[in-house]
């Protein structure tokens, strides 16, 4: 069931509509105002036009340029500007001019500082909660080299979910992920919850790289092994002819397949089909998970 982006028509399930409309030039208006940067822009994501249109965005801290060179992500790769100590409050200020009450923040890798940008998340995390002690706060966080004294900071900044993505199954790592680890990635989750067991933590997949059904499975089971709570699964879109290849699509209804297992497994929140993305309607998710947690009900 090889299905090659040269030779094939891309489905029409993958297909998201181009943003347009106020509510779109608003959030742009106001991002860009602020000097901020959003992943959703950067990252060219097929949700933009859903997502702008409920007033919901992610941000992307440290600027718009990483260090690292993954074959699936469109971000661009060089040499970056120094971090911006201004840059959480002028977050801050978007949050409160857009009334959000549920803030998304990613960022580019940033392996030149020495703490991969982690007091950069952890400030941003502070200013949110003095801005309003209501809002939740999900951070989308990068390695940090495997550096502990970095998650501490975030995870000491007390966010409501921490996300990682390990993004696609071991083998593959050398030629989508060449300088991450999947071992890593793991052992960041697992950390996580060691320093601090009430955090909720999410990962999430891209499918379609090559992998295969049963290297998903054992890595949906490595996850749960670390307790991770949430799961995202979505289908991987080639940003351009010079990223890696979609080797194949994948079906809505294995989608559904793959979030009926998920939740056999023990995830609390699963988030799984072809247009899904680790931020897409990340607040629904959230609760999702916060109300099992709070019920003790289990799927």
């Amino acid at each position: 069931m090889v299905e090659n982006i040269e030779k094939s028509r891309t489905p029409s399930w993958v297909k998201g509509p181009i943003p347009r409309g106020e509510k779109v030039r608003r959030i742009r208006s106001i991002v860009h105002h602020r000097g901020l940067h959003t992943v959703c822009e950067s990252a060219a994501c097929p949700n933009r036009q859903d997502c702008y249109s409920q007033g919901k965005l992610t941000f992307m801290l440290l600027g718009s340029i990483c260090t690292r060179n993954c074959t699936f992500c469109k971000v661009e790769t060089g040499k970056p500007l120094p971090p911006d100590p201004d840059e959480p409050e002028r977050l801050c200020e978007a949050v409160k001019e857009l009334g959000l009450k549920y803030v998304v923040i990613t960022s580019v890798c940033r392996d030149d500082l020495p703490d991969g940008g982690a007091a950069q998340f952890a400030q941003t995390i502070r200013a949110l909660h003095r801005l309003n002690l209501g809002i939740g706060v999900e951070v989308l966080i990068p390695d940090f080299r495997g550096s502990l004294s970095a998650l501490e900071k975030v995870v000491a900044a007390q966010p409501a979910v921490l996300n990682h993505n390990v993004e696609t199954v071991p083998r593959l790592y050398p030629e989508v992920r060449p300088q991450a680890k999947y071992c890593r990635s793991l052992e960041l989750l697992k950390r996580a919850k060691s320093l601090n067991g009430g955090l909720l933590t999410k990962s999430g997949l891209m499918l379609g790289l090559g992998e295969r059904e049963d290297e998903v499975m054992v890595v949906m089971e490595e996850l749960r092994k670390v307790e991770c709570d949430s799961i995202t699964l979505g289908q991987y879109l080639r940003p351009s002819l010079g990223h890696h290849e979609v080797v194949r699509y994948v079906t809505p209804d294995e989608f559904v397949q793959y979030e009926a297992i998920a939740r056999k497994m023990g995830f609390l929140g699963v988030a799984s089909g072809p247009l899904v993305r680790s931020s897409f309607n990340a607040i629904d998710l959230f609760n999702e998970v916060r109300l099992y947690k709070s019920t003790g009900l289990t799927y």
